[in-house]
């Protein structure tokens, strides 16, 4: 699975010093997000995410988070049309929240609100929305990102907590998919993991209770089920294949008047 901090190509420190003048046109066009097979999300967002994506779960160790997967290939967000306008009804919060993104203290006590500068929709022509006001204080345009954000940490802390549980109670287990082109090519995907159902099953009452009692054990049998939409990367994929020719095929006809 792709590295998904991929998207912040420049991510800086916002400050009216250098940020003085600039402003962010924020539309419908999420081509940032087209070199990426996966993002994180937060455990709240499972419900939203288990009806259109395949939900799993990335990362080694501690570090584990729940992830929402794009596509089956590596760097290729099959969500995402070539025109850079995403299909899915669902749209997850680190797509939602970019170009911001905090940065934190070595001792994760505080928090710095950054941008990336490469966005394209970032400039200095007043398109959109504007950063800092003529007094060169924060707009409520940013007040707003600062209050998404700071409720972005709090769940992140609620997903951490989520997924320790589920290392302490030994549920996951490193997967593989494989999805089957009708050209009979065979693409696999690598890298993730999934809650295995024997374990889930064989946990104790008292465990079992514990999981329901937290919401947890929704949120589990939601993501096994969203694992069937693994099936729709194939219609995804062949979809995009078509589109790319058909746009090939265009751009090779010669023009006429």
């Amino acid at each position: 699975m792709a590295s998904q901090m991929l998207i912040y190509e420049s991510a800086v420190p916002v400050s009216s010093v250098r940020h003085g003048g600039w402003a962010v046109e924020v539309g419908a066009d999420y081509t940032f997000s087209r070199n990426v097979n996966s993002v994180p999300l937060m455990s709240i967002e499972i419900p939203h995410a288990a009806s259109e994506y395949a939900v799993v779960f990335s990362g080694t160790g501690a570090n584990i988070m729940p992830a929402a997967i794009l596509g089956v290939r590596g760097n290729e967000n099959l969500y995402l049309t070539l025109q850079g306008r995403w299909q899915a009804n669902y749209l997850p919060a680190f797509v939602r929240r970019y170009p911001f993104v905090f940065s934190s203290s070595e001792d994760g006590n505080i928090f710095t609100l950054c941008i990336d500068e490469t966005f394209p929709g970032f400039n200095q022509h007043n398109k959109g929305e504007r950063l800092f006001d003529d007094q060169n204080k924060p707009t409520p345009y940013v007040q707003n990102v600062l209050k998404f954000l700071e409720q972005y940490q709090v769940e992140f802390r609620r997903t951490q907590v989520f997924c320790a549980k589920l290392l302490e109670l030994d549920l996951l287990e490193p997967m593989r998919a494989e999805v089957n082109l009708t050209t009979g090519e065979r693409m696999s995907l690598t890298g993730f993991m999934a809650v295995n159902r024997d374990r889930l099953n064989g946990l104790s009452s008292e465990a079992l209770v514990e999981l329901a009692k937290t919401g947890a054990l929704e949120l589990l049998y939601l993501h096994l089920h969203s694992m069937r939409n693994f099936s729709g990367m194939m219609d995804r994929l062949g979809a995009k294949r078509s589109a790319e020719k058909d746009l090939t095929m265009l751009a090779s006809e010669p023009a006429t008047l």
